[in-house]
């Protein structure tokens, strides 16, 4: 045994200590900041590096440098201060593809102490006005196409992300982002005093049971981010030449908006966005702006894997691969198809602020179904769902974990925080997890329900609620069909009400008009009843064993 500079004594192989139970990460820590009055916009430009282009945009060739890229956040949070009266403490809402207008918004409004929200632009009008009305922004940037998804109900202004204004948009467009990000920054501006405590985002997650919630990240968690990202691609200050990473990842979801709207821009890496997911349209980004690393979810991968030959990757060393983990065959195909590639895993929750633990080099990644292990300055515990006792190695439980980057909790849900943070700072995963004895993690199963569509979260409390809704239905049940292109998609059981000749076709229909692309049913299968416990909980693990059975 090894011993801590707390003295307790911990298993240097696993990282366990068996007089507490906890694992503790065998990564070094990573230095945070002890300054409380920080906030993570001026710790990202604060940082050295020697990069010079911040962003290219794949489909124009428009490149951001870094100092126009600071300039440009610094014009736009003093124009939003003072054309805007945005203040500390007010929501922002940003409703964008990716694009290079997506970090200079999220970087002005972070750094004014505003809280930004984001939403998925796939989503429909009706699932942005509910977020829009549990968050109440008080302004909205938006494309074109989606400004018409805003509801009409609600005043606030909105700031166009195009270069101008034409007849007939929207009259509660009030400037455009050129406009703003032209002005000259107002340097005698008093600002407001940001802490590391402050709220910085509001990403909306199925949280780790049911329906969507808020997720309150505070500054403190984006610059701990920050710093696990950078020393994850040994990014740190000054350290070799810049790499060229290709965003194919939304920047409205955790990942995204971590690592490309923020943590690469602090190590002078150059970040080319793609606005979305096209094969063609990425291998030539690829290639052309001369990419080392590609960051993507394992749909992307298992179709790079499934092309008939090898697709040319020029300069392509590293490829990082969330959302799911990958099998053995994926990995050993991918590894004899692209051999100079290698492939890095991770796993994390949006309550992580999307880190967790993470394979950081080949010979990691060859533990065969691992998620790696456990992130710098990370604890975690393996915890028995029914006793509540803290399990050691080899032993499947609950995981449990805790760092820096843990969310403060669920905006105005103190009740959903309580079930899932506890006083201690543990934040309960909601995964079902075992740690092996050289201190790998292993994701087992979800005691959360959530489906995981092309790495998209669909909440299976949400399409129960909504086939409900049908009068010829009269119960229903959502669970995960593995799939090996999408990962998981949802699938419906379903008991007509007496008398109905309800087709699968017609559920699917109904769904359909109603939810995201991601969120629809795309497999229908009618029962009697559906099977439940005695609490009337839908015992969804005995509908999966009967859905797969017939694999």
């Amino acid at each position: 045994m090894a011993q801590r500079t707390d003295g307790l004594p911990v298993d240097p192989r696993s990282g366990f200590c068996p007089s507490n139970s906890i694992f503790y990460s065998k990564r070094k820590p990573v230095p945070l900041p002890s300054d409380p009055h920080l906030d993570v916009t001026t710790f990202l430009s604060s940082r050295r590096h020697s990069g010079t282009i911040a962003l290219i945009d794949a489909a124009s060739g428009r490149r951001v440098s870094f100092p126009a890229l600071w300039r440009s956040v610094a014009a736009l949070a003093s124009a939003l201060s003072s054309r805007l009266s945005v203040r500390k403490g007010q929501v922002v809402l940003l409703l964008s593809p990716n694009s290079i207008h997506f970090p200079v918004v999220s970087l002005a409004v972070m750094s004014l102490g505003a809280v930004l929200t984001t939403t998925n632009p796939l989503n429909t009008p009706q699932e942005i006005a509910k977020q829009i009305s549990d968050s109440d922004p008080i302004l909205a940037f938006a494309t074109r196409p989606l400004v018409g998804k805003l509801p009409r109900d609600r005043d606030f202004p909105i700031v166009l992300l195009e270069d101008r204004q034409i007849a007939g948009d929207d009259a509660r467009i009030r400037y455009t982002i050129e406009e703003l990000t032209a002005m000259e920054p107002d340097l005698r501006r008093q600002r407001e005093p940001v802490s590391q405590d402050d709220a910085a985002t509001l990403l909306y997650s199925s949280g780790t049971t049911g329906t969507s919630k808020g997720v309150v990240a505070t500054h403190r968690n984006l610059i701990s981010m920050v710093q696990i990202i950078v020393n994850r691609f040994k990014l740190e200050e000054g350290g070799g030449a810049p790499e060229t990473f290709i965003c194919t990842v939304p920047m409205f979801h955790v990942y995204g908006l971590a690592a490309f709207a923020t943590g690469l821009l602090g190590s002078g890496s150059t970040v080319v966005i793609l606005s979305k997911f096209e094969m063609g349209e990425m291998i030539r980004a690829i290639r052309e702006y001369g990419a080392t690393y590609l960051p993507l979810v394992p749909p992307i991968l298992v179709a790079m894997l499934n092309q008939p030959k090898p697709l040319p990757l020029g300069r392509l060393r590293r490829m990082l691969s969330g959302g799911a983990p990958l099998g053995r065959e994926v990995i050993e195909g991918f590894r004899e198809k692209y051999p100079a590639v290698e492939i890095l895993q991770g796993y994390g929750l949006t309550e992580s602020t999307g880190i967790g633990a993470s394979t950081d080099s080949a010979e990691e990644s060859r533990r065969y179904g691992t998620a790696g292990l456990l992130s710098p300055n990370t604890e975690a515990r393996i915890v028995d769902p029914d006793t509540g006792v803290s399990l050691p190695v080899n032993r499947t439980g609950e995981l449990w974990i805790r760092g820096p980057y843990v969310m403060k909790g669920y905006f105005k849900n103190p009740q959903a925080t309580s079930s899932t943070l506890d006083s201690e700072g543990w934040l309960r995963t909601g995964d079902i997890c075992y740690v092996d004895e050289d201190g790998y993690l292993f994701v087992v199963d979800r005691l959360k329900e959530l489906i995981k569509y092309k790495g998209y979260q669909v909440p299976p409390a949400e399409l129960e609620a909504l086939l409900l809704s049908h009068p010829e239905i009269a119960d229903a049940a959502v669970i995960p069909f593995p799939d090996r292109e999408v990962g998981q998609y949802p699938m419906a059981y379903i008991v007509r009400k007496a008398g109905s000749h309800l087709s699968e076709t017609g559920v699917m229909e109904f769904v359909a008009k109603q939810v995201a692309p991601y969120k629809r049913i795309r497999k229908v299968a009618f029962v009697s009843a559906i099977p439940k416990n005695p609490s009337g909980k839908i015992l969804r693990k005995d509908l999966i064993k009967l859905a797969t059975s017939k694999l």
